[in-house]
């Protein structure tokens, strides 16, 4: 094992959302150390999530500028945890100063947007990186291999949906209304809700089945606190290889504080994950049988490989492992021990491609929610 990748953060301060998730999963398996990070605007919150990681003060910044110029030529990554809207002028900056680029979803807001980030990428010959978490999970993994093996058969329908209760449900006592981030409460040129939720399950699609969306036709609504913005998309997709597919995603839906799960049914079978039940791959054959699959099975051929052995099985991995995965596949591909490596790694990495291609699937359902239409998405962007 070679030393820890060092890595820089923009964003990811004590209060931000996923702030602390990064910090751990970065330093789970000792494949990454933070450096430094340009946390905060402010001086005292930046110091203060500087001195929560144990680093010194000369290692935060209020202006990532600074930062790069300061630890020029000692960063292997640098991590993009700002909101969404900031996220395209930080990356090309971080980009041309020829540092790879770790990149919180969804990796802009329109496709337009990543186009221009794609350009710049190309035009350094940069490294770019985007952390669609979930399909670190080992059962997903699994799940990925046996689709791509044949062993559910062709493949006839997938049915992914990611329900929240963020907009709907009281925060604490006496009743108030939930205090979301203000940038979440401003759809732009495509619903935040889209950007937040809808591009997880179109990865998360195209990961398992290695397919690509053709057209959709769609709904949305706001039926939460906060009427001026949309809190709930159903869409219906036609994908290659003649596959249908159900999304249905939103922050109104009380009693599903992250009700992430993707369905899978096939000529010879099906599959079935649920977030909350991280570990289990319910499998469903033509027979009638139903088996549940997780680490601790002797034909578990992904999710029993000792990489996902942090500890025995019975004591469940779940969020933050996979992020740790993840994280671990950049660094294989950053620095791979072996060419193999590099290849499976990147393999498992969301591209710059990839989230243009859910861009362009996001645009495609609200342009379908006006219009009440199919929609076509046009050239697909990555090649699975």
């Amino acid at each position: 094992m070679k030393s820890p990748l060092p890595l820089a953060l923009i964003g990811g301060s004590l209060q931000s959302a996923v702030g602390r998730t990064h910090h751990i999963a970065t330093r789970m398996d000792n494949r990454w150390r933070i450096v430094c990070g340009s946390f905060s605007r402010s001086p005292q919150l930046c110091s203060e999530t500087a001195d929560a990681l144990s680093l010194p003060p000369s290692a935060a910044f209020t202006d990532y500028h600074a930062m790069l110029d300061n630890f020029a030529g000692r960063l292997a990554a640098v991590c993009v945890l700002v909101p969404t809207p900031q996220h395209a002028d930080i990356i090309c900056d971080v980009l041309r100063a020829g540092i790879p680029v770790i990149s919180e979803k969804s990796l802009a807001c329109s496709p337009a947007e990543v186009e221009r980030i794609i350009a710049v990428r190309d035009a350094t010959q940069g490294k770019l990186a985007v952390t669609f978490n979930y399909s670190g999970y080992p059962a997903i993994r699994e799940l990925r291999q046996m689709v791509a093996e044949g062993r559910l058969g062709n493949l006839v329908h997938v049915a992914a949906e990611m329900p929240q209760e963020g907009f709907i449900r009281w925060a604490g006592r006496p009743f108030q209304l939930p205090q979301p981030q203000a940038w979440r409460l401003t759809d732009g040129h495509l619903p935040t809700v889209s950007l937040d939720l809808g591009v997880h399950l179109h990865h998360l699609i195209g990961f398992v089945t290695g397919q690509h969306p053709i057209s959709v036709t769609a709904c949305q609504y706001s039926k939460g606190h906060f009427t001026e913005v949309v809190d709930s998309v159903h869409a219906m997709a036609r994908y290659t290889d003649s596959l249908s597919v159900d999304l249905w995603y939103g922050k109104c839906f009380l009693g599903c504080a992250n009700g992430l799960r993707i369905r899978v049914f096939g000529t010879e079978g099906s599959a079935e994950w649920l977030q909350m039940q991280p570990e289990v791959l319910q499998l469903s054959d033509r027979c009638g049988r139903i088996q549940l699959l997780t680490r601790s099975s002797m034909d578990a051929e992904v999710c029993g490989q000792d990489r996902y052995a942090r500890f025995k099985p019975g004591h469940p991995d779940g969020f933050l492992e996979a992020f740790a995965n993840y994280y671990s596949d950049i660094a294989d591909w950053l620095r791979p021990r072996s060419e193999l490596d590099g290849r499976i790694a990147q393999d498992s990495i969301a591209s710059a491609e990839m989230a243009l291609e859910g861009l362009q699937m996001m645009e495609a359902i609200a342009e379908s929610a006006r219009c009440g239409l199919w929609v076509e998405l046009g050239r697909h962007a990555y090649a699975v």
